[in-house]
């Protein structure tokens, strides 16, 4: 390096609120590695903004990393630009069709996108994923993961053009499509045979379709019209029944040829071959001219099958987007149209869950997440293994788009705390689908005389859902624009907490009187017929002795762990409830011959004389 430049990074260290939300630890974060002259780095800060992550993002991004801001404390030094920052991200699912890169958001919510110079460095002797820029501006810096995008230029002479992201994907121009070289850009994203099966599963109207081919991206000069078709081959996999008969022909083929016995078998099985080609699927090509104009469905377009799952056409006209839909029978063009804009929502869009959990060790303290809802079960147990456990049980699925949120407060009994001072707020939870979005609060009973009649307190975790759209453009408070709790929760989940015996800490002089003198020898037998039923283990429930059910409740919850103490306490309130005329020791002696304990009632009637 040159002398006058040395290699620093900044470390940002959260407050301890913070602390307790990401990890529980009370160590720093690194927010990024700056490369810069070392004036230039005594004048730069910067911070972990992870608040603002709804108004970075976009449809089809991923954020793989923390949102950073990088400015300048002192606004009248210059930074001497360009100078490199190094992010770490985390992504989980990259494949052939997604890249990495970083977004520069500025003041105005202006971005603009840089592929990374490298995407791995060491922290310590730990290789770990940076994404490495060289910037010419400060601003609010990110890591996403997009669609990959693919550009060749067309020329005059034509051009047969294979895509690296997949290469059974292919564009043919032929020579004079357009007047001059253009420039070509595509983005393919694919579509996963179980999205299909989930958006059948909800709508029986989508039964006739088989599969789809991916969906395609374009960007043409849009100054130059085709001056001839071009022909577009891609996947569309074939309809799985076709093939398994397929293959059960072909087997019934290599029998007939060497058992001659068979070969009737064999022209009825050819026969029904045929006749399955004759009715073949159907394949549709949808498309869109521009976004304005939505989908369409272009029926006068010719698909013909290729081998090996391959499907073929023509363009004559510039298409934004297109998808092949391979058909079982031929549907409605409503339908149809439906379905390609359900599918491109869903693409979009994830299927989660909203986790809540109590702490096996000490019930307040709560974990609240969301996670992706093909990722449930490894989540459930990895919080498990942290000791953490419901009731209640997740939340059922809905789809969340990434950078939208989910708010959520307590009703009844229960409220919450992020920090163990400030309770009774709304919490917030930002979803993006790689990185996992985590509360640990603290909870407690808003009314400790509350639920008198239930051995518990109770409450509800209220759900919100809140889009992008419905989030204030502001960096300093990035919050719903409106009173979103007016409308329909998305979700609700029990909560209760278990009641504890409160201690009630009296001085050493002060001393239990009783203010009859002829309570003292109660007080012994009483203790000693709760001896006598302790030992036969003896519920208070088989005590035929006229007491509310809910005071036996209280009792198990006061004295969980000490029967005997359980029983002298129902005891002594029955007795209280008696009139001052009351013959105690007859009705002593009956309830203890109700709850068959005639050896106590003789017993008693011996000790008492």
């Amino acid at each position: 390096l040159h002398p006058n430049y040395k290699e620093e990074y900044f470390m940002f260290f959260f407050s301890s609120r913070f602390l307790v939300e990401e990890s529980g630890k009370n160590e720093g974060k690194v927010a990024c590695f700056i490369k810069a002259p070392a004036t230039a780095l005594e004048n730069l800060k910067c911070k972990i903004v992870n608040d603002t992550s709804s108004l970075v993002v976009d449809d089809a991004e991923e954020l793989v990393s923390n949102v950073v801001r990088i400015e300048c404390s002192d606004f009248q030094k210059a930074i001497p630009f360009p100078i490199n920052i190094a992010l770490p991200f985390t992504s989980c699912f990259r494949g052939n069709y997604r890249e990495i890169v970083v977004k520069v958001t500025d003041g105005s919510f202006q971005s603009n996108y840089l592929t990374p110079v490298s995407l791995e460095g060491y922290q310590g002797t730990h290789k770990e994923n940076f994404a490495e820029v060289k910037i010419y501006q400060l601003g609010v810096f990110s890591v996403m993961s997009r669609l990959k995008k693919e550009t060749f230029t067309v020329p005059k002479i034509g051009l047969s053009q294979k895509l690296s992201v997949d290469s059974r994907i292919s564009f043919s121009y032929p020579p004079e499509t357009f007047g001059s070289p253009a420039p070509v850009q595509l983005k393919v994203q694919p579509i996963e045979p179980s999205l299909v099966s989930t958006l059948k599963a909800r709508h029986d109207m989508y039964h006739a379709v088989v599969s789809t081919s991916a969906l395609v991206y374009v960007q043409h000069s849009s100054a130059q019209p085709f001056n001839h078709p071009v022909t577009v081959t891609l996947p569309c996999p074939p309809n799985p029944e076709k093939k398994r008969q397929g293959e059960e022909t072909e087997h019934v083929r290599a029998i007939s040829a060497t058992v001659k016995r068979v070969a009737m078998a064999h022209r009825a099985r050819a026969s029904m071959r045929k006749n399955g080609e004759n009715l073949s699927d159907t394949l549709k090509l949808l498309g869109h001219r521009n976004k304005e104009e939505g989908w369409k469905v272009f029926d006068d377009v010719i698909i013909q099958n290729a081998r090996n799952g391959l499907v073929s056409f023509e363009l004559n006209e510039h298409l934004e987007s297109f998808v092949v839909i391979r058909l079982s029978f031929l549907l409605e063009n409503t339908l149809l149209l439906l379905f390609a804009q359900g599918l491109e929502e869903a693409v979009c869009s994830t299927m989660a869950n909203v986790i809540l959990y109590q702490k096996r060790e000490n019930p307040y303290e709560i974990v609240v997440l969301l996670a992706a809802s093909k990722e449930l079960t490894w989540e459930l147990q990895k919080l498990h293994e942290e000791g953490y456990f419901g009731p209640p049980e997740p939340t059922q699925q809905f789809p969340l788009k990434e950078g939208e949120q989910i708010h959520f407060r307590f009703q009844g009994n229960i409220f919450a705390s992020e920090n163990g001072k400030d309770f009774g707020k709304v919490h917030r939870l930002i979803f993006h689908s790689q990185r996992k979005p985590r509360l640990e609060l603290q909870i407690k009973e808003v009314d400790e005389f509350g639920n008198h009649s239930s051995p518990h307190y109770k409450g509800t975790a209220v759900f919100y859902k809140v889009t992008r759209e419905m989030i204030t453009k502001k960096w300093e408070e990035s919050l719903p624009c409106g009173d979103y709790q007016h409308q329909t929760p998305l979700r609700k989940l029990p909560l209760t907490l278990p009641k504890h015996e409160k201690l009630i800490n009296r001085p050493r002089s002060t001393k239990r009187i009783s203010s009859d003198a002829s309570e003292a020898p109660w007080d012994s037998v009483l203790s000693w017929l709760a001896e006598e039923l302790a030992e036969d283990d003896t519920s208070l429930l088989t005590l035929r002795f006229p007491v509310r059910r809910s005071l036996l409740q209280l009792l198990r919850l006061k004295c969980p762990d000490n029967l005997t103490q359980q029983i002298y306490e129902m005891l002594c309130c029955w007795k209280k409830t008696l009139p001052r005329s009351a013959d105690t020791r007859r009705l002593l002696s009956r309830y203890l011959r109700q709850s068959g304990r005639r050896d106590l009632a003789q017993e008693l009637r011996l000790k008492w004389q």
